[in-house]
């Protein structure tokens, strides 16, 4: 492994490994005007969502390294105090790269990717009409952490109205993920499509797990069990009864099984997410 202090590296390789560790990172498509009325788009992947009451998101952008410039985004907010952060999903990916490109100040993006702008309900910048969530925002602070290149500026905006296109909606009135299908940066050129990487785990708020550490020494000391399979374990409330487990044990023949056929078909319910069957593999 190797170990260095920030200060070790030129700030071009410290970016690189940055963007590199952590991601994927939501992108937010910020729409702004300067002080003459002129349109600005660009994507933002120093980006999240940090309060829902009140609403706001924070993105950054941040000091160019090469040339220590400011963006036009940031000028523009500075001046302006509005800006409306549209969503990027796959269909719109390739424009939304395109619109990063340096143009010129005055130059309008939504043109040169191919994209609508669509006038905004509160707020003087247009939303991306292909996004299929607009948010609304007034900047509520920005806060310069750095004056050197690659010092980021967390624009604080507070969402004031929010668009959602009801295609993306699922029958509860909720967003179904895989029909918004998100895309997120990671380092270099990569990105990354969230749909073809969804999979669930059930939140340890809506249950009391019993935890690992209440797990039977059998199956903590397992050298097949994953810390994965460790957790998905004790996310549970209660181990099986008896009974449940002496069941399953007749009916799969599950005394006939090694120690270790136990553990790897244990191993295979969990992966299916049937937490009951691979206890009962396991304590039988």
């Amino acid at each position: 492994m190797i170990s260095f202090e920030p200060k070790e590296l030129e700030t071009p390789k410290l970016h690189g490994y940055l963007l590199s560790a952590v991601a994927p990172r939501p992108i937010a498509f910020a729409s702004t005007i300067d002080e003459n009325g002129n349109p600005n788009l660009s994507p933002f992947s120093f980006f999240n969502v940090f309060s829902a009451n009140p609403p706001i998101l924070i993105f950054s952008p941040a000091r160019r390294v090469r040339g220590n410039t400011t963006k036009h985004t940031l000028e523009n907010a500075e001046v302006t105090k509005e800006v409306v952060i549209n969503v990027v999903n796959y269909n719109l990916v390739h424009q939304a790269s395109l619109s990063s490109t340096e143009y010129a100040q005055g130059v309008n993006e939504f043109e040169k990717a191919g994209l609508t702008m669509l006038k905004s309900d509160l707020v003087k910048p247009f939303r991306v009409a292909e996004s299929p969530v607009q948010m609304e925002c007034k900047v509520k602070e920005i806060i310069k952490l750095g004056t050197e290149g690659g010092a980021g500026n967390l624009i604080i905006c507070e969402v004031v109205k929010m668009h959602i296109d009801e295609a993306i909606l699922n029958e509860v009135g909720s967003i179904d993920q895989n029909k918004l299908d998100l895309v997120a940066r990671a380092g270099g050129s990569y990105y990354s499509r969230a749909k073809s990487g969804f999979f669930e785990i059930p939140k340890p708020l809506s249950t009391r797990g019993i935890g690992v550490d209440a797990l039977p020494e059998v199956i903590k000391k397992s050298r097949i069990l994953t810390g994965n399979d460790l957790g998905m374990l004790g996310n549970v409330e209660a181990l099986p009864d008896m009974a449940s487990i002496e069941a399953f044990s007749k009916e799969h023949n599950v005394s006939e099984w090694s120690e270790e056929e136990k553990h790897k078909k244990a191993q295979e319910f969990l992966s299916e997410g049937d937490v009951t069957a691979a206890f009962c593999v396991l304590l039988a």
